[in-house]
């Protein structure tokens, strides 16, 4: 197959998936030809079968706001036409895959059928579908493709609440590629950072009011109150400056540390005794999904998809959205021994399998092949 994907080239989740998507399809024989407005984070050029195009956007006199939409539009008509591309996988309803209808219809009119893959990744329904001037504009994107997939149950029911879907959504969850973290072993970072022995805590995001970081400083507040501990915040964002403050406010700016971005979550992540996401929202919870398979148990909220990756008392523990006091008990049970932190990393573990590449990648080959059969 000769596969075009189109996705998000950013930190995010939906980014990350589509990448690593494209490369194992790449490593399977298939050619793989990404088309974004930059170089996706996780993009290996040098990889067999793998090609980038990047959408340049250009500033125009006439328009106070360049159309992206339509420039990714001729793009991918170019791409399609010159790369004889079977088919286009897209990460986002829009601009996405209102942009891939719109070049399907203009290689149609000369004769050239391009199907379009829509995977729903959870901002475009969650955040976008609640303002009434996008959702015509997703209901079309989403019934026209010809395959739609969701990353969780939790956002499949909530595309078919907010949207007038005729067209049938299969789940496929994100997925890990376990070999990266196969040969990992704890390094320097536990040393320079947990200097007397203490519990090593993490959390990871793009430091937006929906991760609800500030939960996290809160919750390894009442940790720390019970044990030594020390917490790595990895990632940035436009909270940053308000957690910073929190820390100075709370006096434990010698115990709470801010790393910023990393392309290597899993090396930081091999260290931790213990990963907390206490979101607002998650449509998946990648984030989650890379700490169980380093081995960390998770304290996450029971929103969206969370409570399908983290298994509640066996991967760690889930709790309602804001209730600090639940999530630092679940936190302080799994930290307190070392019988019982060893017992969750294990679980852990193997809860990550079930989202491994083997797994799910041959759920989107399934997906691909009747899309490919010729027009009768």
């Amino acid at each position: 197959m000769r596969i075009g994907i189109v996705c998000y080239p950013t930190y995010g989740g939906s980014g990350v998936v589509a990448t690593e998507l494209g490369l194992e399809m790449a490593k399977e024989g298939h050619v793989v030809h990404f088309i974004s407005y930059s170089q996706p984070v996780r993009l290996d050029l040098y990889a067999e079968n793998v090609h980038y195009h990047e959408v340049v956007v250009t500033e125009y006199p006439l328009f106070d706001y360049a159309p992206y939409e339509l420039i990714l539009t001729s793009k991918l008509v170019s791409v399609v036409k010159n790369e004889n591309l079977d088919i286009l996988h897209v990460h986002y309803a829009i601009p996405h895959a209102s942009a891939a209808y719109m070049a399907k219809q203009i290689l149609a009119s000369e004769g050239i059928n391009i199907p379009i893959v829509c995977t729903l990744h959870g901002t475009d329904i969650t955040l976008l579908g609640k303002d009434a001037s996008f959702e015509p504009v997703i209901t079309f994107a989403i019934n026209n493709s010809d395959a739609v997939t969701a990353v969780s149950e939790s956002l499949r029911r909530d595309t078919l609440k907010y949207f007038n879907v005729k067209r049938e959504i299969k789940v496929i969850p994100n997925f890990i590629n376990l070999n990266n973290y196969s040969d990992l072993k704890p390094n320097g970072l536990r040393a320079r950072y947990a200097v007397k022995g203490e519990r090593l805590i993490m959390h990871v995001s793009n430091f937006r009011k929906v991760k609800r970081v500030e939960d996290v400083v809160k919750v390894f507040g009442k940790i720390h109150d019970a044990m030594p501990a020390q917490l790595l915040l990895i990632g940035d964002g436009p909270e940053r400056y308000n957690v910073e403050t929190m820390c100075r406010e709370l006096g434990k700016c010698d115990q709470i540390h801010f790393i910023g971005k990393s392309k290597t979550i899993e090396r930081f992540l091999i260290n931790a005794d213990l990963f907390i996401l206490p979101s607002e929202t998650e449509s998946f919870g990648l984030a989650a999904l890379e700490a169980m398979a380093a081995g960390v148990p998770v304290i996450s909220s029971n929103t969206g998809g969370l409570p399908e990756v983290n298994k509640h008392g066996y991967s760690g523990y889930l709790s309602e959205v804001g209730d600090i006091d639940s999530m630092a008990k679940g936190a302080i049970e799994i930290l307190s021994s070392d019988e019982t932190l060893t017992r969750f990393k294990s679980n852990a573990k193997q809860q990550a399998k079930k989202f491994s590449l083997p797994e799910i990648l041959p759920q989107y080959e399934r997906l691909y092949d009747p899309l490919l059969l010729p027009l009768v």
